[in-house]
């Protein structure tokens, strides 16, 4: 009886420590916005709005739904995973005034997952404090060539695509068994009693 008893404790004690790193993270809940309209405002809600995506989207993802893939050519979920963390990394790069690196991804889906929302709880942050985006460029090197584009950039580039692939995450794990939880309302940014 000890045994049984143990072996259904762990699986539980383990889904509190998953909850309780995921509580820990940022975007879960974006309910609360400014009262006023400023070019700050607007683009730190497009981050907050990434965020939550991005938060429920990645959640709870089994082996399966990160493997994964709509056909043989497409990008596994894992991939695009990785792909919206480097689409993180590229937006946050202006703010840290460095020229984006284009490099590999080496890390875990649990890794992924909270490197990204940590990424964009900075962006949201830096936004914050720093809502002269005339100083903001993206600069990143290609073929031998430096190059630098405008902040107006990050909006229809990055933050735009990292929405886009949001929306495959959730395409894939629905294709794969795994749909979104239901209770999550993109509308009003907040959830109904999942955590």
């Amino acid at each position: 009886m000890k045994k049984l008893i143990i072996l259904l404790f762990i699986p539980l004690a383990s889904y509190g420590q998953i909850n309780k790193q995921d509580l820990n993270l940022p975007f879960s809940d974006i309910s609360e916005y400014p009262t006023e309209f400023s070019q700050a405002n607007i683009v730190t809600r497009m981050i907050e709005g990434l965020g939550f995506r991005y938060y429920w989207a990645s959640k709870s993802l089994s082996q399966k739904d990160l493997e994964y893939k709509s056909s043989e050519g497409a990008r596994s979920t894992l991939d695009i995973i990785k792909h919206i963390y480097s689409l993180t990394n590229m937006i946050s790069s202006s703010f840290k005034n460095q020229a984006y690196n284009f490099s590999d991804v080496n890390y875990n889906y649990k890794e992924l997952r909270e490197k990204t929302l940590l990424n964009l709880k900075y962006i949201h942050e830096q936004l914050k404090s720093n809502p002269d985006f005339s100083k903001l460029k993206i600069r990143f090197e290609r073929g031998g060539n430096m190059m630098e584009f405008p902040f107006w950039n990050q909006i229809n580039g990055p933050i735009a695509d990292a929405l886009w692939h949001c929306g495959q995450v959730v395409m894939n794990r629905r294709a794969s068994g795994n749909p979104l939880q239901s209770g999550v309302n993109v509308f009003i940014g907040k959830t109904s009693g999942l955590e």
